[in-house]
């Protein structure tokens, strides 16, 4: 022997276990999902489609009677007019709190049970009728029957649109647990990581997609599910104010709040939902 000590060969970690940083060129790169688009040109792209929206309401206000259909101009007004009062952004906070709180309830109930249910098959079979009805029980009937329940109050409220949601995070979720990679998890044993670290690095991050889906799908029906459930019953909020707006036939206030609650919806989804998707899948690439 020569004398020189060998340093120890470390075993190699496995590529699920370690951490990725997000890849920055993914967007640019050959095989990225972002391959040979600009974000730049995405931009564009949607300030014209924006542009294009515009000008075709404003050709229809033209057309029609304007009681019927106002401008452009007089909506950006209405709202204006709206939010200086503070009845918009009063009005609009009260039902956005209403859908965070629904929408983490039920990305929460639904994931843990989804996951359950794609690892246990007893499991999936017990609750797979409960399943199905949750699916086709007409969200009307939720609401209706939560209010006479529970009373009018925000936790009915609240617990009617995460009971229509959490089916639709079980579904999504389900098929993720089932679509593990199990050779992974086998990986994970053989090199004796602990429950949490294989959950985390391994398991968990083959699930982010399905996870993903199911907040942006869930997303866009909580907004829907909530304006129903303040119209019904409640007295405040962008559905309670759209009822009153309907009732005097105020069509220039419907649209002034529909296109400011649009406006959040779309921020939400560009600002939140969109970067958080690219952080966290950032690894596939």
């Amino acid at each position: 022997m020569s004398g020189k000590r060998t340093a120890a060969v470390q075993p190699p970690v496995p590529m699920m276990a370690r951490s990725h940083p997000p890849a920055t060129h993914a967007a640019n790169s050959p095989g990225g999902r972002g391959a040979g688009r600009s974000p730049g040109r995405d931009g564009w792209l949607r300030l014209a489609s924006l542009a294009a929206f515009v000008l075709l309401w404003q050709l229809g206000a033209m057309l029609a009677d304007s009681r019927t259909l106002p401008d452009p101009l007089t909506v950006l007004a209405r709202i204006v007019d709206e939010t200086v009062s503070l009845s918009l952004p009063g009005h609009l906070a009260v039902t956005l709190g209403r859908v965070v709180v629904a929408f983490a309830a039920a990305m929460l109930i639904g994931a843990l049970f989804g996951m359950a249910m794609g690892r246990w098959r007893s499991l999936d079979a017990f609750f797979d009728a409960w399943l199905v009805l949750g699916l086709n029980i007409p969200a009307l009937v939720t609401i209706i029957l939560c209010y006479v329940w529970f009373g009018l109050n925000d936790w009915a409220a609240i617990l009617a649109v995460a009971i229509n949601k959490i089916p639709t995070v079980i579904v999504t979720v389900r098929e993720g647990a089932r679509a593990v990679d199990p050779k992974l998890l086998d990986v994970a044993r053989a090199y004796r990581l602990s429950r949490r670290t294989t959950f985390v690095r391994v398991y968990l991050p083959q699930l982010v997609p399905y996870l993903m889906a199911a907040a942006r799908s869930g997303l866009s029906l909580i907004w829907k599910i909530v304006l129903v459930v303040e119209l019904l019953g409640r007295s405040e909020g962008v559905g309670f104010q759209l009822n009153v707006f309907f009732q005097f036939f105020d069509i220039t206030g419907i649209l002034a709040y529909t296109l400011a609650f649009a406006a959040v919806v779309l921020v939400v989804e560009a600002w939140l939902l969109r970067p958080l998707e690219r952080r966290l899948t950032g690894w596939r690439v």
